[in-house]
């Protein structure tokens, strides 16, 4: 773990952080001092690392995750509220990658890279606090739309830019090979 001291190095030195915590908890790896590093100016952006050690790479599910795990470890109700989960899955993520010019907020000149979700679900209603529903509530199996620089890549829940059941095949062949092998 890292002290004080080596946090304000961090930050001094301007390193960025991907913080993948369910990865973490899968491979019992400890907890990253994430509410300090933040709070020593440290960039963090959340991730999901990869399907070896997180297997449904959900970004709402690490967000969670992040979230009340952070809270728990400071025992601090406080400690990475909503609005500073969402941060750094977003625009803090796309700081973390040095693409902030590019991605991690909807503005002007940067790619439209959006997601819709259905919120007409029993877990999401009702809703006080759509950045909380977002951190606590939503799933990734909610979103019904999602757009990526500016191209609809799946609508109605259906990915229309591959051809989905293909590629399962081929994943199920592939595995098939491997456990023949």
């Amino acid at each position: 773990q890292l002290d004080d001291e080596e946090i304000a190095l961090l930050a001094g030195s301007e390193v960025k952080v991907a913080h993948c915590m369910e990865s973490n908890m899968k491979l019992a790896s400890g907890t990253a001092p994430v509410v300090r590093m933040l709070e020593a100016g440290v960039c963090v952006g959340i991730g999901t690392d990869g399907s070896a050690s997180n297997n449904d790479v959900d970004m709402f599910g690490e967000m969670n995750k992040v979230a009340k795990v952070h809270k728990v470890d400071r025992m601090d109700p406080t400690a990475m509220d909503a609005d500073t989960t969402l941060y750094s899955s977003t625009t803090g993520g796309a700081r973390a990658l040095g693409a902030e010019n590019r991605i991690g907020s909807l503005e002007v000149g940067k790619k439209a890279d959006l997601i819709i979700l259905d919120l007409d679900q029993p877990h999401l209603t009702p809703m006080y606090h759509p950045v909380s529903h977002l951190v606590y509530a939503a799933r990734g199996a909610d979103v019904i739309h999602s757009v990526i620089n500016g191209r609809i890549v799946m609508e109605n829940r259906k990915i229309i830019s591959l051809d989905e059941q293909a590629i399962l095949a081929h994943m199920g062949e592939i595995r098939r090979q491997i456990i023949t092998s």
